[in-house]
């Protein structure tokens, strides 16, 4: 008879559930902040388990829980993101759908903007770009431009002013 311990025995099975499915309940908790989902994820993980119990060596079984339900909260996590996107996408249209209004005052605001922005000294219309389009800090944006830190945080003051003095209350 072998030493092996057999995933598939409901005792050692149920050995490996008691032993961690505490410390993985507070692992999803902790990462993601939901009690409910990260309750169906241990579960769905533990299932998974014991669906692949002959595939699962006893000594790797903990891990396979454990990098299971993260990668089943990333996966989920996806989902949403893409779901928000969809619905956020579909708000839009439901706006625009409701209110041709809506995209004429959004196009004309757009190119007052884009008006704006052309009317900038040439650095403070580049420091701007780079931090609201391009996404780059201060220290990123020094750095590229070569001057230095406080100089950039000065004009992008500067800018900001001018563009809310432009747009005005719209």
């Amino acid at each position: 008879m072998t030493d092996k311990k057999d995933v598939c025995n409901e005792e050692i099975f149920q050995s490996i559930f008691n032993t961690n499915y505490k410390p993985l309940m507070n692992y999803l908790y902790y990462k993601y902040g939901d009690w409910e989902k990260s309750k169906d994820i241990m579960q769905d993980s533990f299932i998974k388990l014991w669906d692949k119990c002959k595939e699962v060596p006893y000594d790797k079984a903990k891990g396979y829980v454990f990098v299971s339900a993260k990668n089943a909260y990333l996966n989920y996590i996806k989902r949403q993101q893409m779901i928000s996107r969809h619905h956020d996408g579909l708000n839009r249209n439901i706006l625009y759908a409701q209110s041709p209004d809506h995209c004429l005052e959004e196009k004309q605001f757009l190119e007052k903007i884009n008006r704006i922005i052309s009317s900038l000294p040439s650095q403070h219309r580049q420091i701007f770009l780079m931090n609201r389009i391009d996404e780059k800090t201060y220290k990123e944006i020094a750095a590229v431009l070569e001057i230095s830190v406080k100089t950039v945080e000065k004009k992008m003051h500067d800018t900001l002013k001018i563009v809310r003095e432009k747009i005005g209350n719209i």
